[in-house]
């Protein structure tokens, strides 16, 4: 099996033999929604490689090679009328520089005019053609000249990572961001350009992808044509991987090594899985990249999973699309992820439409919107009017834990030593030593206590530990998971391919300073009971080399005691 991690190009997926998840259904259902589309995803969600099958499937010049691309495939047994009557324009927008506005609209102009030449190159157009377009100043005077040659032309316009850019510059500098896209910007001239060739019926159909709807919607009535799909149902799917899809992909590896498919997508899901675009769809979606790079990277020889379960292009793409947390009031941003990471879930109402180029506050269901278009929460269920919504897996946990270090590092003016955390956890998982760890917590702690940015309570303290603890990549990490309708606090589970000697159970209790030895003694007890309640239950009893501890605190020192 040839996996084709990295690769985003439909054609030679299907003809080097590669493995392609049927995604095709989708061209019709997006074909009978109308003209012009718009559909965003997280970044590395498969965007692009949706754009490349339409490409394929649309353009006039593949028409010789539809059987090839498409006979083995869902929409090639039923093909629309459609198919092949096409020339494709298709533009992309992920390499512009964000050093000033100058930089950007020089390299956005550069962009375009590669485009307008490529396409008029490939469909064979005369040379003079390319020098007029080449020789207009401004990205929207090159698109107006190109509309004029190609008037008479049936045009399906193309645009990948349309905010990419955008979203790098909003992070950085609202003010900039709203320059370039606002009116008067070179952004939206472009895009204006765009919209009355739609009009005009020159560009007839438009398929646009990226991560957020901002961009757009700041362009008001400067582009507001398109149909946002991103939230419907029937678009859930169009992207990612059901379970079914998963199962069989790795249904190869299962065979070859003979391992428990049951226990694999367990594992796929926890760290993959979890997306829910539409509160009208049921079933959850696998980040396609995640997916793929699993399966790329599993050993098959020594049947081993990857050493690094979360892919280090993931790591970094994320980790820059954070700066958009930096977005209207921070503070308040922040604080809905602590909230997210203390209490599991936030409540609200993610909006269709988010609007920067207003004197409107960016308020909380603001942010929510832009978390959920970004991946970095999903919807998990409903209360009246409003939505309940969660971390969709691990990876993403992991990156929160990851940020959340970071801002209190920044807020607290306090460092955390990964070195040394990671020394810990290894003395924990070989030796069952924990005093390395509990040093690093109560030097936490001590300097948390001194300060006044965050509130020192049972939930805060196993969120500050829980970050110490995912700087290592030792465990599988769970906090809270329901264990026969009970939930211990913390559970570091062993995770394939690491061998440890030991895996533990952690209950945190907590008692205000003010309470005194008296409050500490009851909660101690209260501790114990629990813990040894957890341990008479079946699924924990299965757990080998389980360790179980009490972590008791006042806020400003803590204490470990064993339990067996």
């Amino acid at each position: 099996m040839k996996t084709p991690y990295g690769i985003s190009n439909f054609k030679s997926l299907i003809t080097e033999g590669y493995l392609y998840v049927d995604k095709t259904p989708f061209i019709e259902t997006l074909e009978n929604q109308g003209k012009y589309n718009i559909l965003l995803r997280p970044r590395r969600f498969g965007k692009t490689l949706f754009l490349s099958t339409l490409w394929h499937y649309y353009d006039i010049r593949f028409k010789d090679s539809f059987e090839e691309l498409f006979s083995k495939l869902a929409i090639g047994k039923d093909p629309t009328p459609l198919r092949n009557s096409y020339q494709i324009l298709f533009m992309e927008f992920s390499g512009i520089s964000i050093k000033d506005e100058e930089s950007i609209e020089r390299d956005f102009a550069f962009e375009v005019s590669r485009r307008l030449r490529n396409f008029l190159e490939e469909y064979e157009y005369p040379a003079e053609a390319i020098r007029r377009v080449e020789a207009q100043s401004t990205p929207a005077l090159m698109m107006k000249a190109f509309l004029g040659i190609v008037k008479d032309a049936k045009i399906y316009l193309l645009i990948d990572e349309y905010d990419h850019f955008a979203n790098a510059v909003l992070g950085e500098d609202q003010e900039l961001f709203c320059a370039i896209v606002g009116k008067g910007g070179f952004v939206r001239a472009f895009y204006e350009t765009v919209k009355t060739a739609t009009m005009e019926g020159i560009i007839d159909r438009l398929f646009i992808t990226g991560v957020t709807s901002i961009t757009l919607d700041s362009m008001t009535s400067g582009f507001n044509i398109g149909k946002n799909l991103s939230l419907d149902k029937e678009f859930n799917q169009a992207m990612g991987f059901t379970r079914q899809e998963v199962t069989d992909m790795i249904s190869p590896l299962v065979d070859l090594c003979g391992l428990d498919s049951t226990e694999i997508i367990q594992t796929l899901r926890a760290w993959y899985n979890g997306y829910l675009f539409s509160s009208r769809a049921e079933e959850t979606v696998y980040n396609p990249d995640m997916i793929l790079y699993f399966v790329d990277r599993f050993d098959a020889v020594e049947c081993r999973f990857p050493e690094r379960m979360l892919d280090d292009n993931i790591a970094s793409d994320y980790g820059k699309i954070m700066r958009l947390f930096g977005i209207g009031d921070r503070e308040k941003n922040f604080q809905i992820l602590e909230e997210l990471i203390t209490e599991g879930e936030i409540i609200g109402r993610h909006k269709g439409k988010l609007d920067l180029d207003t004197n409107k506050p960016f308020e909380r269901n603001d942010f929510i919107s832009l978390l959920l278009y970004m991946g970095f929460i999903t919807l998990s269920g409903s209360v009246l009017s409003q939505y309940r919504y969660r971390v969709p897996n691990y990876v993403v946990q992991k990156l929160y834990y990851d940020y959340f270090r970071t801002e209190i590092e920044q807020r607290g003016r306090i460092t955390v030593s990964s070195r040394a955390v990671e020394n810990a956890v290894t003395e924990l998982a070989l030796h069952n030593n924990i005093k390395p760890l509990i040093k690093e917590i109560s030097n936490v702690l001590a300097l948390f206590s001194n300060r006044d940015f965050m509130r020192m309570d049972e939930k805060h303290i196993k969120a500050v530990i829980l970050t110490l603890l995912y700087q290592s990549e030792v465990y599988f990490i769970q906090s809270e998971a329901e264990v026969n309708q009970h939930y211990p606090d913390i559970l570091l589970l062993e995770r394939n391919p690491i061998e440890v000697r030991y895996q533990f159970l952690f209950e945190l209790k907590y008692s205000k300073k003010k309470a005194g030895k008296r409050g500490l003694e009851e909660k101690r007890t209260e501790g114990i009971e629990q813990i040894k309640a957890y341990q008479q239950l079946a699924e924990v009893k299965k757990l080998p080399k389980l360790k179980s501890y009490l972590l008791l605190t006042d806020g400003s020192t803590i204490e470990a005691v064993a339990i067996e």
